[in-house]
Parts: structure tokens; C-alpha cells; sequence
């Protein structure tokens, strides 16, 4: 009791042997063993009654003697080590998409750089200006904001998603968890509390409802009278200081409920103990009174053994079934409880031998998580299909699935049955399948049971096959592979395994299935702000290439001067980076579809949008810059006004982009710190320039008047109406443009 084991075995002897095998099936309640020859095959794990033990669970009660029969990574936890060993990362949907993008931008750059150069050097027989109308062009061209975007949204999105308790182990699944289209959640742990609790006890021809009293013991809360007897032998059935989670669950019951009562024998000497058997699964444990010369007998049991050493009438044991039936319903797990007197003398060999008397039974329910069901729902408006994936039983599975409301559960499948009213299947009819059959069933059916780890690495597998983005949430060394696998691995951090946390992308430090959802919003929120700061980015270049570009082509003195570009860079780079990163999520950021598996990061609607904006900002400037040339104003005066207009332009860039759905009147009243310091230290350092000698000099700027400022904040601000009036336009008809 209390021991790891240390290989996989096959047991020759054993008492009373209980053992905690989650850590590879995922079961919440420990397994009973038996023993047997030592030649048989090793079977998989899972389920009561195997002659076999596995390296890394734990002997919960009893002990046992076994032929050890595999070694290292030959044992069902090693086998998970050589499957994690074979399965590579993956690119996350946006680094593919990025990487795309920035590819096709930096060469479109890099050719216009060296084509300038060429042409400027030969059309005007100046080769060193040549190269720096070509250095400027490919600053203007080149997205180096891109990168940083991605650097800084991710970091930044990942020390938010922290404060929600949430470790980004991998900064990339931070976006990528937003996009998720299935979500595959162990049920034990992570929909439940994986602690057991008594939630039903039968007694005297009733059933009766027990309220959760908590794990405390200062919760004194009173019990029905008629139940004490129930929960005292119970509790003397069960082990002092007891391990196995049912005995803890009624020693809590019986601290909460029968404190300062005479139904709490402290003084009481236990004097034999009746272990399970192969032939009756109850144990009984016999104590002396210090007042009575009496032995007191307490039994717990399966309820058929309980029946069986009671000796009930047939009418008795039909109603009995019944009563059993209505609990296992439930999803309970069932022990019964009887009692017996033996005068003083010598013990019988066997419990049969007493004369029990029955008192009831008790259903214990490892309860959901508060929150898990509101979770669910939630991400059933994101689109988001949610996957129960368990070593429990499959009634159980289907119990919680009710409680949660994962879906209507009508029947529970063992076979291949295809009829679509089905919507669990078990583990048994899982290695029946061929990829084919999975991949069809697959779409309709969202709970497993019975699944042992390979099976779950082929569930993800086939997901990831029908082009969905899995996350997959686990907590045991079962769940490394699948894990590993799935596009987001998702492991808890309080009681997650080791294993489970190397092998995932994020981790659940409050082991609350709630997080994921706040997670998933918060990925979804930093999608957004990517595409804006990108659509952003992508527009605001195009005036500054065009009026790089344009004076070369047409022979005219150049506008912008590196210094011009690198003043532009010292706007757009916090503005892309912190400003859009910091824009709280849109209204609708949960009440949408995720977005397809590769599915480019600019939709052809976007990046029609994000141009049309550059090129209406650059036709206003250059109109700008030729009227100022029409009116003979200088090419000093020119670049001035042209220039100014420009960076008005750029704040109302970065003003109308903040949301897609909100106009910038409605988004002022939106909370944005970093973005009043881009503006101000935009408007600062532009009246620097202006108006300060040296920098003046240095920028090639003259002065402008008070009515030259108010032409070019007019024009600036003209540039962006047309994507304002699109905004109402796209609200009032309900829909989005982008």
C-alpha cells in the first residue's frame, strides 16, 4: 500500500489488492486485482479483476507478490516514450501564413530596390543616389514590422493568457489556440474534481440526496438520523487513515456529519480484517467495544457480493436491483454496507460465516468542475466542437457529458452500428475501426470510453486528418502522445504528470477547464489585432513606396529621404506592435466560427481593403505635393506640406484600424493608453521637426503657417472617410466587410 510499481508484472498472489491506474487510462477510481498462474499474456490496462500491474500506478490498499514480465520501454508506460519520440511539431496555421506573406513581400522589395537603382543610375547617370533612392524604396517596401508584430503580440499574449493561469510553455499556440475548431478534454481531473464524493445513500427503503459538505471539517451540516448507521459502519469498513478515494469520501461524510456523535469510535481496537476475494468482492473488519464483550463486524462490498453474504429474500433482492440500477444510472459508483454481532470466542475462516444484517448502499460521483458547463456552452457559440475523451466506463462518461451538456447522449456503442443516433464509442469498438470508418464516425460522435493511450493518438490523428485544429487537454503520462500530436496540447498544471507537461503547448496552472476558454478568447483577440496591426502595416506603406517610387519614374526631386523613413518607422512600429496589441477583442469574437485550417492570414477582401487605404492616402499626398509644385512653393515647401500630410494620415490609419466593426468616434471611448502616447509623441516630435532649426535643416522641411496645418489635418482626415462610412454602412445591414 502506498507503492509505486516499479515494471509491468503479472501478479502470483495478492490480498486485497487495489491499484490507481489513471496514470495510464485515465480512470478515476482505482481498480481491484486478482492473481493467477504468472504465464498469461500481458493485457492492457484498464478495468477490475486483472492478474496484471503496470510500471508508475500506485497500490492504493492490500499488497501482492508478481513475476515482473517487462522492463523500461517495454511496459505500457514506456511504450507512450517511444510513440512521443516519433512525432514531430508541427508549424502552427500563422507561422506558415506569415511566413508566406513576408516571403512574397521581401522579394517584391528587394526587386523594386535593385530595378530603382538600375534605372535611376542609368536615367540620370547618378549611381550613389541611385543606391539611396534604392535603400529607401526597400525600407518603404520591406515589412520589417511583421516580425516584430509577431514577437511582440505573442510575448505580450502570452503574459496575459498567464494572469487568466494559463502557462504558454510555446509562444506560437498562443494565436493557434484561438483558431481551434475541436477541443478533446479527458473527463477525470479536468471536467471533474477527481476526488470522490458521496452523493446517493440508500437506507431503510429510501433514497436520499447527499449535498456536497466540502473537504473541510469546521462544515458541521445535519444529517438525516436514519443514515448515521449507514455511515458508521461504512467508515469501519473502510481503513483509518485510508487511501483509496471512496474511504476517504465517507471518512469526510462521517467528520462532516456525525462530529461529537457516539457514531465516531476513536477508542474502538479492530481485530481481524476479512480482505476481498476472487469468489465475494467485500471486505469486512471486525472490533471490540471497550464497553461490550461483543465483536462488531462492519462490511462494504460490490452490492451483489453485499446481497449475497446477507442472505435476502427474492422480494428483497428484486427491489434491491432496482434501487442499484437507478444509482449506476446516475453514473454512480455503488458499494453496499451490512453489519453483524459475534459473541466473544473464536472467529469463523469466513465472512459467509457471520449473520449481516444489510444497511444500504452508497453511491459515490467524482463531481464536475464548477464553471465547466458555462465553458462548454461558450464554446459551443465559438464553433468550437468539444470531445470527451476517457478511461472511464461509458456510463459514466455519459452521465457527466448530461450534466455538462456536452450533447444528447441515446446510446452507448460497442460495435460498428453506424446509426447516427449514436454518440459514444468505446474502446472495444475503436480497434474495430479502419482510418476510413474513424474519420466518418468521427464527425457525429463527441464522447470515448474506455480508450487506452494509443487509442487516443489515432482519435487525434484522424481529427487532424478531416482538417481540423485539435487542442487536446490531458493531465496523465497517458496523454503525452496524443498531446505531443494534437496542433495545441494542453496539460494541468496541478496534478498534471511531468510527461503530460513536457509534451504540451500550454498549461493550466488552476486545472479549471473555464481557462481554456478564456484562452481561446484571448487567442482569438490577438488573431484579430494581428490581422489590424497587418492590414495596418500593409497600407501605410503604400503611400511611403509610392512616394519613394513615383519621383524616380516621373524624374521629380525626392520626396522622402531615409531620415523621412526612419522618422515614419518611430510612429508605425509602436503603433503596430503596442497599440493594436493592447485593442481589447471585438463584441463578437466568441460568437464566431473558428477560421479554417490554412486559411490565409489576409483574406482577398481584407487585403483589397488594406491597399484601397494605402493608395487613397498616397493619391492625397501626391496631390498635395502637386499643388504644392503647381504654385511654385519650392521643392523644400513641397516635401514639407507632402509630408505632414502624411503623418496625419498615418494616426488616422491607425485610429480607423483599431476595429473593423466600431467608427473612431465609437472607439474613443475604448480604453487604449499606449495609443494617446504614440499620438502625442507623434504630434510632439513632428513640431520638433518643424519648427526646430537643426532638425528642420536635417529633414530638408520648411516652415509651415497655421493655415498650412489645418490644409494638411483636413486632407490626412479625408483619407480615412470612405473606410468610416463603410463601417456604418457594413453595421447597419448586420454584416462585416473584412
Amino acid at each position: 500500500e502506498g507503492d509505486r510499481v516499479a515494471a509491468d508484472a503479472s501478479i502470483i498472489f495478492c490480498t486485497n489488492l487495489s491499484v490507481d491506474e489513471a496514470l495510464l487510462t485515465g480512470e478515476s477510481v482505482p481498480v481491484t486485482k486478482t492473481y493467477c498462474d504468472g504465464n498469461l499474456e500481458m493485457a492492457r490496462p484498464g478495468g477490475d479483476g486483472l492478474p496484471f500491474v503496470y510500471s508508475g500506478t500506485l497500490v492504493i490498499k492490500g499488497f501482492g507478490v508478481a513475476v515482473v514480465k517487462a522492463t523500461g520501454a517495454e511496459t505500457e508506460i514506456g511504450k507512450i516514450g517511444k510513440a512521443l519520440q516519433t512525432i514531430e511539431p508541427e508549424e502552427t496555421p500563422l507561422q506558415k501564413a506569415t511566413g508566406i506573406l513576408v516571403r512574397n513581400l521581401a522579394g517584391i522589395g528587394l526587386s523594386l530596390c535593385a530595378l530603382v537603382v538600375v534605372i535611376y543610375g542609368i536615367t540620370r547617370n547618378d549611381w550613389l543616389n541611385g543606391v539611396l533612392a534604392g535603400i529607401t524604396l526597400a525600407m518603404a517596401v520591406l515589412p520589417e514590422e511583421i516580425p516584430v508584430i509577431l514577437t511582440v503580440f505573442l510575448a505580450i499574449g502570452a503574459w496575459r493568457i498567464s494572469r487568466k493561469h494559463v502557462l504558454t510553455r510555446r509562444i506560437p499556440s498562443v494565436e493557434t489556440l484561438g483558431a481551434s475548431t475541436v477541443l478533446c478534454v479527458d473527463k477525470t481531473g479536468t471536467l471533474t474534481l477527481n476526488r470522490m464524493t458521496v452523493r446517493k445513500i440508500f437506507a431503510q427503503d429510501r433514497l436520499h440526496d447527499i449535498p456536497d459538505m466540502g473537504r473541510t471539517t469546521d462544515m458541521r451540516e445535519p444529517l438525516n438520523e436514519s443514515l448515521h448507521g449507514i455511515i458508521e459502519f461504512g467508515i469501519l469498513a473502510s481503513q483509518a487513515d485510508p487511501f483509496d478515494p471512496m474511504e476517504k469520501a465517507l471518512r469526510e461524510l462521517g467528520i462532516n456529519a456525525l462530529f461529537n456523535t457516539e457514531h465516531i469510535h476513536t477508542n474502538w481496537i479492530m481485530v481481524q480484517e476479512y480482505p476481498l476475494s476472487e469468489n465475494l468482492l467485500a471486505m469486512s473488519r471486525v472490533w471490540k467495544s471497550p464497553d461490550n464483550t461483543d465483536y462488531v463486524i462492519a462490511c462494504k462490498g460490490a452490492p451483489e457480493s453485499i446481497k449475497d453474504i446477507c442472505h435476502l429474500d427474492k422480494v428483497r433482492l428484486s427491489k434491491l436491483s432496482g434501487d442499484i440500477n437507478l444509482m449506476a444510472k446516475d453514473g454512480l459508483r455503488v458499494i453496499g454496507v451490512a453489519k453483524a454481532t459475534f459473541k466473544e470466542g473464536n472467529l469463523p475462516f469466513e465472512q459467509h460465516d457471520f449473520n449481516f444484517e444489510f444497511l444500504g448502499l452508497i453511491g459515490f460521483a467524482d463531481p464536475v468542475r464548477k464553471g465547466v458547463a458555462e465553458a462548454i456552452k461558450e464554446c459551443h457559440g465559438a464553433g468550437i466542437r468539444v470531445l470527451m475523451i476517457t478511461g472511464d466506463y461509458p456510463v459514466t462518461a455519459q452521465k457527466i457529458a448530461e450534466q455538462i451538456g456536452l450533447a444528447p447522449l441515446d446510446s452507448v456503442s460497442s460495435d460498428l452500428s453506424p446509426a447516427p443516433s449514436e454518440r459514444i464509442i468505446t474502446g472495444q469498438a475503436l480497434d474495430k475501426m479502419n482510418d476510413v470508418e474513424l474519420r466518418r464516425r468521427i464527425g457525429t460522435v463527441n464522447i470515448f470510453a474506455r480508450v487506452v493511450p494509443e487509442q487516443k493518438l489515432h482519435i487525434i490523428n484522424a481529427l487532424k486528418s478531416n482538417g481540423e485544429i485539435v487542442a487536446m487537454t490531458g493531465d496523465g503520462v497517458n496523454d503525452a502522445a496524443a498531446l505531443k500530436s494534437a496542433h495545441i496540447g494542453i496539460a494541468m498544471g496541478g496534478r498534471g504528470t511531468d510527461v503530460a507537461r513536457e509534451a504540451s503547448d500550454i498549461v493550466l496552472l488552476d486545472d479549471d477547464f473555464s481557462s481554456i476558454v478564456q484562452a481561446v478568447r484571448m487567442g482569438r483577440r490577438i488573431y484579430d489585432n494581428l490581422k489590424k496591426a497587418m492590414a495596418y502595416t500593409i497600407a501605410v506603406h503604400v503611400p511611403i513606396a509610392g512616394l519613394s517610387l513615383f519621383p524616380i519614374i516621373f524624374k521629380w526631386d525626392l520626396i522622402l529621404l531615409p531620415v523621412h523613413i526612419v522618422f515614419l518607422e518611430l510612429i508605425i512600429d509602436p503603433a503596430c506592435s503596442i497599440v493594436f496589441e493592447a485593442e481589447p477583442e471585438e463584441t463578437d469574437v466568441m460568437n464566431r466560427p473558428p477560421r479554417k485550417l490554412g486559411e490565409p492570414i489576409f483574406k482577398k477582401r481584407t487585403l483589397i481593403v488594406s491597399l484601397l487605404q494605402g493608395f487613397i492616402v498616397l493619391f492625397i499626398v501626391m496631390a498635395m505635393y502637386g499643388v504644392a509644385k503647381y504654385h511654385d512653393l519650392g521643392e523644400v515647401e513641397a516635401r514639407t506640406l507632402a509630408f505632414t500630410t502624411l503623418i496625419v494620415a498615418n494616426i488616422c490609419l491607425i485610429l480607423t484600424n483599431r476595429s473593423w466593426s466600431r467608427t473612431i468616434l465609437d472607439s474613443l471611448g475604448v480604453k487604449n493608453t499606449a495609443l494617446w502616447w504614440v499620438i502625442g509623441g507623434a504630434a510632439l516630435f513632428l513640431g520638433l521637426v518643424l519648427y526646430t532649426p537643426t532638425l528642420r535643416n536635417l529633414f530638408r522641411f520648411g516652415i509651415l503657417h497655421g493655415t498650412d496645418l489645418l490644409i494638411c489635418l483636413t486632407l490626412g482626415i479625408t483619407s480615412i472617410l470612405w473606410f468610416e462610412g463603410f463601417k456604418l454602412l457594413a453595421k447597419r445591414r448586420n454584416t462585416s466587410f473584412i
